[in-house]
């Protein structure tokens, strides 16, 4: 199951980078990585694969190596 990260806010956006939606496939990692007044979603059956960016090509993310190891961030 992929996961979108949302504003949690009445109306909140799914977040996106170069036009694309960010979605990951743990939703512990991104608990992990992200926070701040996020929710994180299941992928809503409408998004496209091909309008979706993962998070692990962002490039504030690049440099993380997946499946994290929580190990590396103590």
């Amino acid at each position: 199951m992929m996961w979108a990260i949302q504003e949690d806010t009445p109306h909140g956006q799914l977040l996106s980078y170069g036009g694309k939606t960010l979605v990951h496939n743990s939703r512990a990692e991104l608990e992990f990585l992200l926070t701040g007044p996020l929710r994180f979603i299941p992928c809503p059956p409408s998004l496209r694969e091909e309008d979706c960016l993962e998070l692990r090509f962002h490039p504030n993310y690049a440099h993380h190596q997946f499946p994290l190891d929580r190990s590396h961030y103590r």
